[in-house]
């Protein structure tokens, strides 16, 4: 069978891996349809925000006096509980006192209070205990105590808690305690100075203050508060649409990552362009669709920010920002005394550029004559001494992209993995990393493994004889440079160390032995045979096929595959196209059937088109999945899962198959069965 490579194969790994973002997405469909919604979920929310602010109390330059305010019904305060009494008083063992009480009951402007709706107590303290135990049946008590013939004292009681009902706040200092001091204060006055008719008018008048809200008739209004609400909510809002986003891309990269599926296609011959080229369509497409969602429901919604600036650079604004969202970090010192190295230090973090952008489109909409910033004078300063500009802030989110993007894929390549696997800090200086051509050295763009200095490994001579013959074999091999056109692997000295852990106990520090996984394997593989790695547990059987698939970093020693060095990038690269892989645990995706696996790692294994659908049939019915093939690898048993595992190793006839411990779980019959495969596989 034909394989493509080069270009013809990287595109068909980015269509192979686009597909399964699509069906990935549609399987999650709930988290999809939320990170799609969301634009409109948060703006929204800040339309109901503006909405509520516009119904709060106005600004009040004048305040209107309060005149002689009478006493309310009890039945006007807000939750009150039935029956209720106007107001309660004590003092009622004094004559004096009890003639002040009705004058105020009978004086009371626009209606007379009646006694049932007045309560009476001899103390203060009765009326307290009363109070405690009735909570909500009185808005207020007066308390009055007669100090000589010409002074009579009185007090106020009454709870100053502002409470609100329906949108609507009482304030109990204007609507109770005012009314009762007025009118205590005016019946004292009269009874001193001997006039009932005694004219006794109190004006009270607020301070003039600004309103959390503004008038729905005055548009101008309107346009401040929205502009408003916009500078000083917005970039949260719009953050928590973008990191909505964020969070599910980060999410699946990451579980990818550490299911070690990613590794799986990596093994099998996946371009990490091809991958990231896939994540970051997928992740545009998202950004194109939020960033459009949210701008047309900012104009439905009418918020000047959205309707009079320019849609194209709102637009590019909000895409832009979340196309190049890497970090999360607040605030954005864009001041003049701020050095300007400084300030382009800052503008890296795309959060500080839409911080930027938003004040400055929000102030270009703060009144209702304002017509925001068209897309010709995106270059203009739209706000006094302003540093950067609309058109500036562009330029730095497409900037900040390509640096948070270039240094992702390299940090993807330099730090090393769970398995301690990575390149070189140089490795892009390498000829043959950009060519494919090469590999056969270590040189050639070497794989690091993360370790310090770890002791040699003991040489020992092998007891067996015909271990020892080989070893001299494939030593006078490597010495001589000879290429043995009929060994498929050549291993060479392989060592695999793993660094001993530092434990820290109470006042001792501990650490442990290096332990040596792979002492030393001198081997040669010939082709087109099935040889066995056999040894009991711990021998290093699936350690040492970490090292020849490229998972685990080898501490010293080589091995060469079809010529090409398991320690160098290069040469890795190129094994990856030949050799098929079935690992000791099963690294599947529950939620794609497996015909879906098959065809995403023919694309990977670089099988024309036309051909993937034939040979994904062809394989499940080789191991016997074919009534199973559309259900979900998740529902499969484990000897389902192995099977499958199998024919992902066998797909797109590799010139060498890897299979470690690939019958586990199966059945007597199916594990026979498996056997003829992988016979049939070599013979083909």
């Amino acid at each position: 069978m034909e394989l493509q490579s080069g270009l013809g194969l990287l595109i068909q790994q980015y269509k192979a891996l686009l597909k399964k973002n699509i069906i990935l997405s549609w399987r999650n469909r709930r988290s999809t349809i939320a990170q799609l919604l969301s634009p409109f979920f948060f703006v929204f929310l800040l339309y109901a925000i503006s909405q509520a602010l516009a119904n709060q109390p106005n600004s009040i330059y004048d305040p209107q006096p309060l005149l002689a305010p009478p006493i309310p019904p009890c039945e006007d305060k807000f939750f009150i509980t039935l029956p209720c009494f106007d107001f309660a008083w004590s003092g009622n063992d004094i004559a004096l006192i009890v003639s002040i009480v009705h004058r105020i009951m009978n004086n009371n402007p626009a209606r007379p209070i009646p006694p049932n709706k007045v309560k009476s107590f001899r103390t203060k303290e009765e009326v307290d205990e009363w109070l405690y135990n009735n909570p909500t049946h009185c808005p207020g008590a007066l308390h009055f105590a007669v100090r000589n013939k010409t002074v009579i004292s009185y007090g106020v009681q009454t709870n100053s808690t502002q409470i609100a009902k329906r949108n609507q706040n009482e304030d109990p200092t204007f609507k109770f305690q005012i009314p009762l001091q007025i009118a205590a204060e005016r019946e004292i006055a009269r009874t001193l100075i001997g006039d009932p008719n005694f004219s006794w008018v109190a004006s009270l008048k607020k301070f003039a203050h600004p309103g959390l809200g503004a008038s729905l008739n005055d548009p101008n209004e309107q346009a401040k508060l929205k502009s408003m609400l916009i500078q000083e909510v917005g970039p949260a809002f719009f953050l928590a649409i973008a990191m909505f986003g964020f969070v599910f891309q980060i999410s699946s990269l990451v579980t990818e990552k550490e299911l070690k599926l990613r590794q799986a296609m990596t093994m099998m011959g996946l371009y990490d362009t091809a991958y990231w080229l896939s994540w970051l369509t997928w992740e545009t497409l998202f950004a194109l669709f939020s960033s459009l969602l949210t701008v047309l429901c900012g104009m439905m919604f009418q918020f000047p920010f959205f309707t009079r600036n320019s849609f194209a650079i709102v637009f590019l604004v909000f895409f832009l920002f979340q196309f190049s969202m890497m970090l999360r970090l607040t605030g954005f010192p864009y001041k003049k005394k701020v050095a300007v190295i400084y300030r382009i230090m800052w503008s890296l973090f795309p959060p500080n550029l839409l911080s930027k952008a938003i004040e400055l489109l929000a102030f270009a909409t703060a009144t209702a004559k304002s017509d925001g910033i068209s897309w010709s004078k995106r270059s203009e300063c739209s706000v006094p001494n302003c540093v950067i500009t609309i058109n500036g802030i562009l330029i730095w989110f497409l900037a900040t992209f390509c640096i948070w993007f270039v240094l992702a894929l390299y940090l993807d390549s330099i730090i090393p993995n769970s398995s301690g696997v990575r390149k070189s800090i140089i490795y892009f200086l390498n000829p043959g990393y950009w060519t494919g051509k090469g590999g056969n050295k270590i040189e050639d763009g070497s794989i690091f493994s993360f370790l310090n200095s770890v002791p040699q490994v003991e040489n020992k001579t092998p007891d067996d004889e015909d271990v020892f013959e080989e070893e001299n074999t494939v030593k006078q091999q490597a010495k001589e440079g000879i290429v043995d056109p009929n060994v498929a692997v050549q291993i060479r000295g392989l060592v695999k160390t793993y660094p001993g852990k530092i434990e820290i106990g109470c006042c001792k520090l501990t650490r442990k032995s290096h332990f040596h996984a792979v002492k030393g394997i001198w081997l040669n593989i010939p082709k087109d045979q099935l040889f066995c790695l056999l040894g009991p547990n711990g021998a290093g059987k699936t350690t040492s096929i970490s090292c020849l698939t490229g998972i685990a970093p080898v501490t010293s020693g080589d091995a060469l595959i079809y010529g090409h060095s398991v320690r160098s990038s290069v040469g890795m690269t190129n094994i990856r196209k030949i050799i098929g892989v079935c690992p000791q645990f099963d690294i599947l995706w529950d939620i794609l059937t497996g015909e879906e696996h098959l065809h995403l790692f023919a694309s990977i294994k670089d099988l024309p088109d036309s051909s993937i659908k034939l040979v994904a049939q062809k394989s499940l019915a080789e191991v016997r999945l074919t009534e199973a093939a559309q259900r979900r690898a998740g529902s499969y048993s484990g000897g389902m899962k192995r099977r499958l595992s199998v024919a992902i190793a066998l797909i797109g006839d590799p010139k060498l198959v890897i299979l470690d411990e690939p019958t586990t779980g199966m059945d007597p019959i199916t594990r026979r069965h498996v056997w003829d495969i992988i016979e049939n596989a070599k013979k083909g």
